[in-house]
């Protein structure tokens, strides 16, 4: 049995999903798509189902990626019941969607999660009412708590059992009308999957992609269609997908007014913490200490994990090189993939754990959202994008979403140059370099230091190609979600959950990539690309020849420079053999140039190769021109 998780983004959907599903999930792509979808299997009332948490999308009309791709698993694939998450602080809102999931004709019940957050703000639901007016079952819950998720899925098997679809609600006479001829020419078209009504209404809004699906298998009836869709359009004066949008608004806040009724609000300490949060003249101060303290804990935090463990780990690796001697290739491979294994362990993960869990704090809090909102107007300023600063700010963790996220900006110009200054900002992995060699080494000020230089050149990059680039940004339109207070499982879930990318994918990589470094000195293979690459580590940078190979295999994952440059120097007190101008020029080098292939092919997939080559090639020029820049500045100051 499988059941879908489907909502607006900031409903709780994916809160309920992690809820249910804990440590077990996986993701993936929606076949032939970028977009990922995550899915798991829970043991509900003792049956196992299996749980599809969607995209979350404000509409079921195709007009972005997401939505496209949600639409298509909702008319293609199999499932036994939809749980539509609706936002109880946000019902009439909500329900515009739920409206749209009850055309679909499939067995579905709603979750009308976060009912806390609106007592919080003084609104009452009858849920008998809601229950009996969208003819669903109706289970109140607090995803973030746990609170309703036994009742919401005991409803569930239930109406998926009896497989029920729900009767759909009209809209205003003449929408209805225009639906009713439009089903009448889709004689054929339809299936239970997909109900005439749905696809009709679709039809007047334009949907591109229920357009493709119907006009190629009956492109006869697209003149009449687009009779209907003119017609609906000279009555009202509208365009037909915002008369349908608006009439579908309508029943929706009308049902809101009939099942709700407002109290006084709560006002407490949120509301005035938001007022100083989001002030202009408090608000960036507060930002910036926040985001100071934050790095500030993960290199404290990162500091006191890796000593230990590294002691441990260089006492397995000594009593190893006994037993096989480091000069034999059993020896190179053995000690490769050991050291690999415990780089992992004590050099990446004491750092990348805790910038995940930060992270996650300022995604659940709702603090995120806040910080895009305080950054847009100097964005614009500098020459970005009002809503670029979303995947900026999520590049600090991973690229690749990052990249992904730009799909929410409207015009190509935006999304090219969002993309290319993305692959500037320090994701997670550039992080673990920056903590474990010149924190670590040299201390937090310098650290910061690479993190101030990083966003000055961002700037004046961003203010260059924002020249040279046609097309004007457009404003910021940002959903800022509640404050709220994360709770530790959701917090353990999402860390997890990134945390699974690197242990299941980088770990291997990085030991797989150590031990291949192992049999290229053994070959003697690594002098050899060491030596090609002199004129650039050497003459330019002033760094050991030695490093050259470890920046090669650094194309494949970023913590990869840092573990494998431990190995190629052959001690972890990396301070005894490099100097404070060579920790900082290799970390500078490390942090502007190529990213990761992840990255490199998730920007191929968005932009195509010819941005991506461009884009490469920048960051290629950009990071010797900062890091030879570097290394003559430091050195007139006397630091060698």
């Amino acid at each position: 049995m499988k059941f879908v998780l489907a909502g607006q983004p900031n409903s709780g959907k994916s809160t309920i999903f992690n809820g249910v599903a804990g440590y077990r999930s996986a993701t993936a792509n929606f076949p032939g798509s970028s977009v990922s979808f995550t899915s798991s299997r829970a043991l509900v009332h003792g049956r196992e189902i299996e749980i599809v948490d969607l995209p979350g999308i404000y509409s079921l009309t195709s007009t972005d990626a997401e939505e496209g791709v949600a639409l298509h698993y909702l008319l293609e694939e199999d499932f036994d019941l939809i749980i539509d998450v609706v936002d109880a602080s946000r019902l009439g809102r909500s329900l515009e969607m739920t409206l749209q999931l009850i055309d679909l004709g499939r067995p579905m019940i709603v979750a009308l999660n976060m009912i806390d957050e609106a007592k919080h703000k003084g609104i009452q639901i009858d849920l008998e009412a809601l229950s009996e007016k969208l003819g669903v079952p109706v289970v109140a819950t607090i995803g973030s708590r746990g609170i309703g998720l036994k009742a919401l899925f005991r409803a569930a098997l239930l109406t998926a059992h009896q497989a029920e679809p729900p009767e759909y609600l009209k809209y205003d006479r003449e929408v209805e009308a225009a639906i009713s001829s439009v089903q009448n020419l889709l004689d054929g078209a339809c299936s239970d999957r997909a109900p005439c009504r749905f696809l009709a209404s679709k039809l007047l809004e334009r949907d591109p992609y229920v357009e493709n699906r119907i006009f190629e298998k009956a492109p006869d009836i697209k003149p009449r269609v687009m009779a209907v869709v003119g017609d609906l359009q000279n009555v009202h004066g509208w365009t037909a997908d915002q008369v349908v949008s608006g009439s579908r608004h309508a029943v929706a806040h009308n049902l809101e007014d009939v099942v709700s009724k407002l109290t006084r609000p709560d006002y407490g300490w949120r509301e005035r913490l938001d007022r100083v949060l989001l002030h202009p003249v408090s608000g960036g101060p507060i930002m910036v200490g926040l985001l100071a303290f934050f790095f500030f804990v993960v290199f404290r935090v990162g500091v006191h994990i890796e000593g230990p463990l590294l002691v441990v780990f260089d006492g397995m690796a000594a009593k190893l090189a006994t037993l096989l001697p480091p000069e034999t290739f059993m020896g190179s491979l053995v000690g490769g993939l050991v050291l690999g294994f415990s780089g992992g362990v004590a050099i990446v993960l004491p750092y990348l754990v805790p910038f995940l869990v930060g992270l996650a704090i300022f995604e659940d809090t709702g603090y995120l959202p806040r910080m895009a909102y305080i950054l847009d107007n100097f964005m614009h300023r500098i020459g970005l994008h009002g809503k670029s600063v979303l995947p900026l700010v999520l590049g600090y963790g991973c690229s690749v979403p990052a990249i992904m996220a730009t799909r929410i900006l409207e015009s190509p110009q935006d999304r090219r140059l969002t993309s290319a200054l993305t692959a500037f900002i320090p994701c997670s992995a550039r992080t673990v370099v920056i903590y474990g060699l010149v924190a670590a080494y040299l201390g937090p000020l310098w650290a910061v230091s690479i993190y101030l230089l990083n966003i000055v050149v961002i700037v004046i990059i961003g203010n260059v190609l924002a020249r040279s680039m046609k097309g004007r940004s457009p404003g910021l339109i940002l959903e800022i979600p509640d404050l709220r207070l994360p709770t530790l499982r959701t917090l353990a879930a999402k860390t997890w959950l990134s945390l699974k990318e690197f242990i299941i994918i980088a770990w291997p990589l990085i030991m797989v990539s150590s031990a291949v470094l192992g049999i290229l000195e053994y070959l003697q293979a690594a002098t050899l690309l060491n030596t090609m690459l002199v004129p650039l580590t050497v003459w330019l940078l002033g760094l050991p020849a030695l490093v050259g190979v470890t920046l090669v295999f650094g194309v494949l994952r970023k913590e990869l420079t840092l573990v494998m440059l431990v190995q190629a120097l052959g001690t972890a007190d990396v301070a005894s053999v490099m100097t404070t101008n060579q920790l900082v020029v290799f970390t500078l080098f490390v942090v502007f140039y190529i990213p990761c292939i992840a990255t490199v092919g998730a920007m191929a997939h968005e932009l195509g190769w010819k941005d991506t080559a461009w884009v490469s090639g920048l960051t290629v020029v950009v990071a010797i021109v900062i890091s030879f820049a570097a290394r003559l500045i430091l050195l007139a100051c006397g630091i060698a």
